[in-house]
């Protein structure tokens, strides 16, 4: 048979299921990221001839569907958060992708190097690779499409932080690239890697995306309003305009995934009640599923094919225990002294999913650097994904219906918000007095 029609068939089937499993699995403790990845690794049990899934084998497409996957992801999470950027009311998230990613980081480090006895290059790899909240695979915990609402603390902090720090978890692979290409001595690499890939590429990240957020906004929403040129409402312009701003700011080598979520955040934050904020989301979330589909299928059929044969019971333990105690607790002490209720925080701090964006990072990095050992870096990264994808999906559900339950409407409003508007209304009332 032909390889080429069958990989045809085997995804309409995936992705026309995908119209009802999100559906069907909302109010269950199962996910549908579960099914496909049992279904992935069936498949390729079959003499079917389905192409290359090992990751190894075939970095380039491992690197570049994750990518895709991840840029798409990156843009609809953006249009969907609702609470305007500032320092305060997001200091959640910044925390997140700040002090809990550098804890992870470290922890994650010098575990893989003290007790797996990795080289330091590959210890920081694969602490960069597993360091981040995935935002394609964590929809469960993360706010619904763009609405009026205001997010409750909880989906709202993994929301922004999966959309953030994918971005901010690229200078360490970078800094692991440079490790791997010109060793341990510091002269070698600090004053670039600190000046170049931390500080340069972040800030024409941000940079980009705001600015090019502005002429897209310009062009979708303020010029129709200014004379004869026509306004859209296609939904495609999203992934367009992902697209585009990723392309551009890697070109001028920021980090594009910061660019495309500070995009979507951007174009958002212009009509918070725009109806077409919707539409954009729901043509990103449809192309996502697709793509979503195929990777899960790769990854089961990689499993299939012995992703995880150098997986060894240490490095086991160290996935087990990254999930497990590492990033909560981590999550935990990022988060002391901000005005979050206690379950809330743990919540926020267990629910660090990791999914796509990892299987983007090691390939992105195998394809710049030659590692010691990258099979077990991949059977480490393979396992501790197919274990957050489980354990996370079965416990999604159940833990926020009880947040949900439990938490009283003042419990997520945003305190700046409500300062503001507390302002406005004494305005107003000064106002009515004194006429």
């Amino acid at each position: 048979m032909d390889m080429y029609l069958i990989s045809f068939v085997v995804i309409g089937i995936a992705a026309l299921a995908m119209a009802w499993l999100p559906i069907w699995f909302k109010e269950v403790p199962f996910s549908y990221t579960m099914l496909f990845i049992g279904v992935g690794f069936l498949l390729y049990k079959l003499p079917l001839g389905l192409p290359e899934p090992d990751p190894l084998r075939q970095n380039e497409l491992a690197l570049h569907l994750s990518e895709l996957c991840v840029i798409v992801t990156l843009m609809g999470t953006g249009i969907k958060i609702n609470r305007r950027f500032s320092l305060y009311s997001w200091q959640v998230p910044l925390r997140l992708v700040s002090w809990t990613m550098l804890l992870c980081i470290g922890a994650l480090a010098c575990i893989a190097w003290w007790w797996l006895g990795f080289p330091v290059a590959s210890a920081v790899l694969l602490a960069a690779a597993l360091a981040p909240t995935d935002p394609v695979l964590a929809s469960d915990v993360q706010v619904g499409p763009p609405s009026e609402e205001v997010e409750d603390a909880t989906r709202f902090a993994l929301t922004a932080e999966a959309g953030l720090n994918d971005g901010m978890a690229f200078p360490f692979t970078w800094l692991a690239i440079a490790l791997a290409l010109h060793g341990l001595n510091p002269e070698n690499w600090l004053g670039h890697w600190l000046a170049y890939d931390l500080l340069y590429r972040i800030v024409v990240g941000v940079g980009m995306g705001f600015l090019l957020g502005k002429v897209l906004e310009y062009l979708l929403f303020k010029l129709p309003k200014k004379g004869s040129f026509p306004q859209t409402q296609d939904g495609f312009v999203a992934i367009s305009a992902t697209l585009l701003v990723y392309g551009l700011t890697e070109m001028v080598h920021g980090y594009g995934f910061v660019a495309v979520f500070v995009t979507g955040l951007t174009l958002k934050h212009y009509e918070k009640d725009a109806g077409y904020h919707r539409e954009m989301h729901d043509f990103t979330d449809q192309i996502e599923r697709i793509l979503v589909v195929i990777v899960l299928i790769l990854l089961g059929g990689s499993i299939s094919r012995g992703l995880l044969e150098a997986l060894t019971w240490q490095g086991a333990v160290v996935g087990i225990g990254f999930l497990l105690i590492i990033r909560p607790l981590a999550g935990y002490i990022g988060l002391l002294g901000v005005p979050v209720k206690t379950r809330e925080k743990w919540a926020i701090s267990f629910f660090g999913i990791r999914g796509i964006g990892s299987i983007f990072y090691v390939s992105f990095a195998l394809g710049e650097a030659e590692f010691v050992n990258p099979e077990e870096i991949w059977a480490i990264v393979g396992f501790t994904i197919l274990l957050s994808i489980f354990i996370h999906g079965v416990l999604a559900t159940p833990v926020m219906r009880h947040l949900d339950k439990a938490r009283r409407p003042g419990d997520f409003i945003d305190p700046e918000q409500a300062a503001q508007e507390m302002s406005e209304d004494e305005k107003s009332g000064t106002a009515e007095n004194a006429a």
